[in-house]
């Protein structure tokens, strides 16, 4: 986990009011311990990519909400896609086969 600071001492083009910004609109979500943030590393993460967006991509501050969403909406159809897989991948031979030949892909 970390703080504010150590986030904004850690990537170099990080403003901490950009950060600020983020954290008031939503679109990263620290935890709080003994009353100040903290960054969990999946958030830290996120933070890291919001940079490459905003900073090198140029993607606009308003757009960042509706580009994380989508991107959000991608990884959860991944994480979807996954288990739908391996429930798939532990049936026997001839459910696969079944479910292989529903798809068109047998």
């Amino acid at each position: 986990m970390m703080g504010i600071e150590e986030l904004v001492n850690e990537i170099a083009a990080l403003q901490r009011a950009d950060l600020e910004a983020w954290i008031a609109e939503t679109l990263v979500s620290p935890e709080e311990e003994a009353g100040a943030p903290v960054f969990p590393e999946m958030e830290c993460a996120r933070v890291r990519l919001i940079c490459t967006l905003r900073y090198d991509l140029e993607i606009e501050a308003e757009t960042l909400p509706v580009v994380l969403s989508l991107m959000d909406q991608l990884y959860d159809t991944r994480a979807r896609l996954n288990s739908l897989t391996a429930a798939v991948a532990a049936q026997d031979e001839s459910v696969r086969e079944a479910i292989l030949k529903a798809m068109g892909r047998e």
